[in-house]
C-alpha cells in the first residue's frame, strides 16, 4: 500500500530526530571512520581538472566536508537535522543546507560531483525516485554521483528510530538509471574480505 503523505512526514520526522537527539554522539562515533575509498570513486570520475563543486548530500557532523574541503575542493553540505548542521558548519567551515529529502531546493547543474555516503537509503522507496532526480538535475553535463548504501533483499521499514530500505544491486540499478544515470563502477565494503562480511553496497553513476 503506498505510503501517504503524514506516512513520509513522520518518517522524515521521526528519522531527522534520531540524528537531532544523538548529534554529538554520532559526530564522536563516526569521525574516525575510513571513507576514503569511497572518497577517491567519487573524484576520480568527475572530468576535467579539480577544484570540483561537490554536494555532500546527507554531510552528517562534517567529517567528509572537512575532507573534501582540505582536498581544495568547493564543497557544500546537506542535512536535515538543524543541530547536526551547525555541527557540520563547525567542523567544515563549509555552507551547509537545512532539507529535509522531502523538501528538496538544490540548484540546477550547479554540481560536479554528488556525495551520498550512507543515507539515500533513509528515503522510502516511493519516493526515492523523485529524489534521484533532483540529484540529477543538479549535476553538471557528465556530473557524478556517489552513493553508499547497506545492503538487502528489498527489506523496508523501522529500524529502531530510523526508516530504511535495504536495496539489492539488481533494484538499486534499476533506480539509478531510470533516473539518468549511467553506472561508472560498483564495489562492496569493507574491501578485502568475503561478500558475506562486506554489507555495504557503493556504487558510482554519471549524469547521461
Amino acid at each position: 500500500m503506498p505510503l501517504s503523505s503524514e506516512d513520509l512526514q513522520q518518517i522524515a520526522a521521526r528519522t531527522l530526530a534520531h540524528y537531532e537527539q544523538h548529534a554529538q554522539s554520532y559526530w564522536e562515533g563516526t569521525r574516525d571512520h575510513d571513507v576514503s575509498q569511497n572518497i577517491a570513486a567519487l573524484l576520480k570520475h568527475i572530468p576535467g581538472p579539480p577544484p570540483f563543486d561537490l554536494l555532500d548530500f546527507g554531510c552528517g557532523p562534517g567529517r567528509d566536508l572537512h575532507t573534501f574541503k582540505t582536498l581544495g575542493h568547493r564543497a557544500v553540505g546537506l542535512e536535515g537535522a538543524p543541530s547536526v548542521a551547525a555541527l557540520a558548519r563547525a567542523h567544515s567551515g563549509c555552507e551547509v543546507l537545512e532539507q529535509s529529502f522531502l523538501q528538496l531546493d538544490l540548484p540546477a547543474e550547479r554540481f560536479d560531483g554528488v556525495f551520498a555516503n550512507a543515507v539515500l537509503f533513509h528515503v522510502p522507496r516511493q519516493v526515492l525516485p523523485q529524489v534521484l532526480r533532483q540529484l540529477h538535475a543538479c549535476l553538471r553535463p557528465g556530473g557524478v554521483l556517489f552513493s553508499s548504501n547497506p545492503r538487502g533483499d528489498g527489506q523496508e521499514g523501522w529500524s529502531g528510530e530510523r526508516y530504511g530500505v535495504f536495496h539489492d544491486w539488481p533494484s538499486w540499478r534499476s533506480l539509478v538509471t531510470a533516473a539518468g544515470f549511467e553506472e561508472l563502477e560498483h564495489f562492496y565494503r569493507p574491501s578485502g574480505l568475503p561478500i558475506e562480511q562486506q554489507p555495504w553496497l557503493a556504487s558510482v553513476w554519471r549524469k547521461r
